[in-house]
């Protein structure tokens, strides 16, 4: 049939097929997310009206500065994302393009995501108190600390939890904030030994942070590329695996005497 045609009209019809085909890929659901720059909340202070961090059994001090968790949002995993919504997020530094099973667990209906991530928060937060009051050398026994950070899953507010709870008993150990009345943000896990674990996203939740009016974050050095990928001017990033190291550095920063580590 091919060879009757014309030149020009065999390459139209041969054409036929891939326009198609790119037409249906311009308009079906593809396996992404979508994900932007979150809202960040100091724990130091009051989330909805509610305070996020409580504390009983134990005297809690004035604080001054502010602990900023980080996040990112993510378009639901039931979302429509095209092609066009994937290619223009693609060369933009305010959105990243992320496989939606790296989001989402595969397979996962909405309700059941969302329980679990409301599980991954109530578990990090268990551990971030454990965490912070081993650190404290205080037992759970007499001192009591309730957590609410209303509209947040998963366990990426792990660290600043337990900073904001060491700062709120001990501060900086010396009569001084923790802060040094700074805006400081940051990210990751912890566990009951306050260990501090990696969580991604982090360059979006740079900038969620500066945003913000934070001037140091606190990243997990297992992503400090990441971090430093699109670092926002005025941002001092801070490397961390531990919620001793953590505390230490924001120390030093605070006194001007020792090292602070850098990415």
């Amino acid at each position: 049939m091919l060879s009757r045609l014309t030149r020009p009209q065999a390459l139209a019809v041969c054409a036929l097929p891939v326009v198609a085909l790119l037409a249906t890929a311009a308009f079906a659901p593809l396996p992404f997310s979508v994900a932007q720059p979150g809202m960040t909340a100091n724990v130091l202070g009051r989330n909805q009206g509610t305070p996020v961090i409580t504390v009983s059994g134990a005297e809690t001090r004035r604080t001054s500065g502010q602990l900023r968790m980080t996040t990112i949002e993510a378009t639901g995993p039931d979302a429509h994302v095209a092609l066009g919504d994937v290619v223009d997020s693609w060369f933009r530094t305010d959105r990243a393009v992320l496989p939606r099973d790296s989001v989402y667990p595969s397979g996962d209906t909405v309700k059941e995501i969302e329980q679990h991530n409301e599980a991954q928060m109530r578990q990090s937060q268990d551990a971030a108190t454990q965490a912070a009051l081993k650190y404290l050398g205080l037992g759970a026994g007499k001192v009591k600390v309730t957590l609410r950070l209303a509209d947040v899953g998963g366990p990426s507010a792990g660290l600043l939890f337990s900073l904001g709870i060491i700062d709120k008993l001990n501060g900086d150990g010396r009569g001084g904030d923790l802060t040094g009345g700074r805006v400081i943000a940051g990210t990751g896990t912890i566990d009951a030994a306050g260990q501090v674990g990696a969580v991604g996203g982090v360059a979006l939740k740079t900038q969620a942070a500066r945003r913000d009016g934070a001037t140091v974050f606190l990243v997990p050095k297992a992503e400090c590329a990441d971090a430093k990928a699109e670092l926002p001017k005025g941002l001092r990033l801070v490397p961390v695996t531990t919620l001793k190291g953590a505390v230490d550095s924001l120390v030093a920063l605070e006194s001007g005497k020792g090292p602070v580590p850098s990415c």
